[in-house]
Protein backbone atom coordinates (compact mmCIF):
# COMPACT_ATOMS: atom_id res chain seq x y z
CA UNK A 1 0.00 0.00 0.00
CA UNK A 2 1.41 3.23 -0.80
CA UNK A 3 0.01 7.10 0.29
CA UNK A 4 0.40 9.20 -2.25
CA UNK A 5 -0.92 12.18 -0.25
CA UNK A 6 -4.92 11.33 -1.99
CA UNK A 7 -7.61 12.20 0.26
CA UNK A 8 -10.27 9.59 -1.51
CA UNK A 9 -10.79 7.00 -3.02
CA UNK A 10 -12.04 8.19 -6.75
CA UNK A 11 -8.81 10.20 -6.55
CA UNK A 12 -6.84 7.21 -6.04
CA UNK A 13 -8.53 5.05 -8.72
CA UNK A 14 -7.41 7.71 -11.50
CA UNK A 15 -3.67 6.56 -10.32
CA UNK A 16 -4.57 3.02 -11.61
CA UNK A 17 -2.10 1.99 -14.20
CA UNK A 18 0.71 4.36 -13.58
CA UNK A 19 4.23 3.60 -12.81
CA UNK A 20 6.24 4.04 -9.74
CA UNK A 21 9.82 3.26 -8.93
CA UNK A 22 11.18 2.76 -5.56
CA UNK A 23 15.36 3.20 -4.89
CA UNK A 24 17.17 1.77 -2.43
CA UNK A 25 19.74 2.93 -0.05
CA UNK A 26 22.36 0.69 -2.36
CA UNK A 27 21.13 2.35 -5.74
CA UNK A 28 18.83 -0.66 -7.00
CA UNK A 29 15.97 0.34 -8.19
CA UNK A 30 12.59 -1.37 -8.08
CA UNK A 31 9.71 -0.70 -10.66
CA UNK A 32 5.75 -1.33 -10.43
CA UNK A 33 3.06 -0.61 -11.19
CA UNK A 34 -0.38 0.79 -9.59
CA UNK A 35 -3.01 -2.01 -9.62
CA UNK A 36 -5.98 -0.37 -8.06
CA UNK A 37 -7.13 2.01 -4.88
CA UNK A 38 -7.09 0.32 -1.40
CA UNK A 39 -9.50 1.27 1.09
CA UNK A 40 -11.27 4.89 1.40
CA UNK A 41 -8.60 7.19 2.52
CA UNK A 42 -6.64 7.52 -0.87
CA UNK A 43 -4.10 4.50 -0.09
CA UNK A 44 -2.98 2.24 -3.30
CA UNK A 45 -1.75 -1.01 -3.64
CA UNK A 46 1.34 -1.63 -6.24
CA UNK A 47 3.09 -4.75 -7.64
CA UNK A 48 6.06 -4.42 -7.89
CA UNK A 49 8.33 -6.63 -10.74
CA UNK A 50 10.24 -8.38 -7.82
CA UNK A 51 9.52 -8.05 -3.55
CA UNK A 52 10.07 -5.15 -1.94
CA UNK A 53 12.44 -5.44 1.06
CA UNK A 54 11.42 -5.03 4.63
CA UNK A 55 13.16 -1.44 4.61
CA UNK A 56 10.75 -0.51 1.94
CA UNK A 57 7.98 0.52 4.20
CA UNK A 58 7.13 4.14 4.93
CA UNK A 59 9.47 5.22 2.15
CA UNK A 60 8.63 7.30 -0.56
CA UNK A 61 8.39 5.93 -4.38
CA UNK A 62 8.44 8.18 -7.37
CA UNK A 63 4.98 8.14 -9.72
CA UNK A 64 6.19 8.03 -13.37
Amino acid sequence: MLDLGLTSRDEAKKMAGKYVSWKSSAGKIINGKISDAHGTKGLVRAIFETGLPGQAVTTEVEVK
